[in-house]
């Protein structure tokens, strides 16, 4: 690992439905563990989104990209878990669906959710 180039194209093919309906799945999951669980306890949210991202990692056929800055980063990777640059707009576009999708489905759960998304928000120790 360190003995590699600090920037390699990944050379990983990652490609086809199952690989647009994994990210779609890992990217949309990603966000309903957020904005469900920041509902109730928002200090649950990191704990909630780093075990949801460990489990997509194994039940998705693309290892739960499910963020379009790491997708960039792996494919400038050549790993096994990299990904070809030709397959990251594939990739970016399952995301994107796939916060839409999230986003859609937490508008009509939660109606009230943009009045109170400020109410969500963590404050830190130097917020005013």
């Amino acid at each position: 690992m360190f003995s590699l180039p600090f920037v390699s194209l990944s050379r990983h093919v990652r490609s086809g439905p199952a690989q647009f309906v994994s990210e779609f799945t890992a990217t949309f999951g990603r966000l309903c563990v957020i904005w469900g669980s920041s509902r109730s306890k928002s200090n649950v949210v990191p704990f909630a989104v780093g075990s949801y991202i460990t489990a997509a990692y194994w039940f998705t056929a693309s290892t739960s990209f499910a963020n379009p800055a790491v997708t960039i980063a792996r494919a400038l990777s050549d790993t096994f878990a990299g990904i070809r640059p030709i397959d990251v707009p594939l990739f970016v576009a399952a995301q994107l669906a796939g916060g839409i999708g999230a986003t859609l489905l937490f508008r009509w759960l939660v109606p009230s959710l943009p009045s109170t998304a400020k109410d969500v928000l963590v404050r830190h120790h130097n917020d005013k």
